[in-house]
């Protein structure tokens, strides 16, 4: 010390055993960081295990896994099934005449057609046909996912209690209708950890070429109570693909690894004094932003892929941002390691013009669709990649308001609907479940959204039951106090 002035903080602290750690080659800055990160921080090139993943929880996966990642085609605004994947001769036949009443049984109707004087069905316009082995019944409308009939596990008795969109879609992203809660994606990236240390486990795309009628609000892929860390990150399209990932103008590489060491430390210091493990999770945001300087724009060019790969996707497979380009960037992610990636299509709220509405959607979805499931079975990937597409509900067997020859729409329906499924641990070509021959009631097989969940979380190696997070006194799980695994979808 300077016999002339009074000792710095520094001085006075260099003879503690904070200081000692701290200044240290394995400070406490380094020990938080490994906590945080897992030993592969330390060991870059360490191999990641090929049922688990770094940071997953201990004992996880419950069970040998079928499925190490999944992809989720989100169809939101509730794709019609009897313009899809379940054809109703019967709505042809008597197109026009009043549902009749014994059918309804009482249920509630939205406000939209809640009081209009009498239900007349409504046939769909387009054919079906049957395709592959199984002869699965699809509609024209979707010629490319007709080709890969064989790898689809179509389930056409799924239900929901969520009559509106809002609640609708939070209870499919989230296990519940009351927004606030962790995604699925956010779930299995706190359960199984990631399969990359360098990419986010859970990655979030929405189509820019889509019908924005109804909203999507980023909590549908938040973390809810969970770690922030486990939250989706979403990928645009353009020059920054994430947010305030690049370095603002004159920060180099350098000063910014320098930055977050300097972080690391006074994190470590500021967890021991609050305890509040949302530092940790900070840190770790931190240190996988950085890492994604690299990453992001990797995995975002996709300049490399063959010609053959845009023309089985089709031409707006070049445009970035469109559902064909976020399906190859889909495959692209969960080639690198990607746990989960959810794919947002919104537009399918035909309450009206249903005819043109539902053709512009299949347009838009069916070419990468068909392509995704074809490009991961040609890869090798389809046979642990789990694909589920599907909306939060279904629509009407009968028409909203006023009905012409060329025109007529559907209003919401949960009681019964579409979706389908394939690879990573599905029966393949396969038909589960039944509707009535008005499609208005579920005649065997019903499969809630409880039940989908405690499947996907099934065929990943996780018991749904068993996977849960105390908060405010109370242990959560996706699955809430409900779920079955649907064994009859399960190879």
């Amino acid at each position: 010390m300077h016999p002339q002035r009074p000792p710095t903080y520094d001085e006075l602290m260099s003879v503690t055993r904070r200081h000692f750690l701290g200044a240290s080659a394995l400070g406490l800055g380094a020990f938080a960081l490994r906590q945080v990160m897992g030993s592969s921080l330390l060991a870059a090139d360490a191999p990641v295990p090929l049922a688990g993943g770094l940071n997953g929880l201990p004992g996880l996966p419950h069970h040998l896994p079928k499925a190490k990642r999944v992809i989720y085609l989100f169809q939101a605004g509730g794709p019609s099934q009897f313009e899809t994947f379940d054809p109703k001769p019967l709505l042809r036949q008597q197109n026009g005449q009043s549902l009749p009443e014994s059918v309804r049984g009482g249920q509630r109707l939205t406000g939209m057609s809640g009081n209009q004087s009498t239900l007349p069905m409504a046939g769909a316009f387009t054919d079906f046909k049957k395709y592959g082995k199984a002869g699965i019944e699809i509609s024209d409308l979707l010629p490319h996912t007709a080709k890969v009939a064989d790898e689809l596990c179509v389930i056409r008795s799924m239900h929901t209690e969520a009559i509106n969109h809002d609640p609708a879609i939070t209870f499919f992203a989230s296990g519940s209708q009351i927004a606030g809660r962790p995604s699925m994606g956010a779930w299995m990236s706190y359960g199984l950890g990631s399969l990359n240390q360098n990419l986010p486990a859970f990655v979030v795309l929405v189509s820019k070429d889509a019908t924005r009628d109804q909203p999507l609000y980023s909590r549908l892929w938040g973390s809810g109570f969970l770690p922030s860390e486990h939250q989706g990150v979403q990928f645009r399209a353009g020059k920054e693909p994430v947010l305030y990932l690049t370095n603002p103008e004159g920060v180099s590489p350098h000063a910014r690894r320098s930055m977050l060491d300097a972080l690391a430390k006074l994190s470590a210091e500021a967890r021991q004094q609050s305890l509040d493990p949302e530092i940790d999770a900070r840190v770790a945001q931190a240190e996988m932003a950085f890492r994604m300087q690299t990453s992001v724009p990797e995995v975002s060019d996709v300049s490399g892929e063959s010609q053959a790969t845009f023309d089985l996707y089709g031409p707006q497979a070049k445009v970035p941002g469109t559902f064909a380009a976020n399906c190859l960037l889909a495959r692209r992610l969960v080639e690198r390691g990607v746990r989960f990636v959810q794919l947002f299509h919104q537009g399918w709220d035909q309450h009206g013009n249903l005819p043109g509405g539902i053709r512009r959607q299949c347009s838009q979805t069916d070419q990468g669709s068909g392509a995704l499931i074809a490009d991961l079975k040609q890869r090798g990937l389809l046979e642990d990649t789990l694909v589920v597409w599907g909306g939060e509900f279904g629509r009407t067997s009968y028409c909203q308001g006023q009905m012409t020859k060329d025109d007529y729409g559907r209003d919401h329906h949960p009681r019964c609907f579409s979706i389908w499924m394939a690879g990573g641990g599905v029966k393949a070509g396969h038909v589960h479940g039944q509707t009535d021959e008005f499609g208005y009631n579920i005649v065997n097989d019903p499969v809630h959204v409880h039940d989908l969940h405690a499947t996907m979380m099934h065929l990943m190696g996780v018991d749904h039951e068993r996977l849960t997070f105390k908060f405010q006194g109370r242990h959560y799980r996706l699955t809430d106090i409900a779920g079955q695994v649907v064994q009859g979808v399960v190879a």
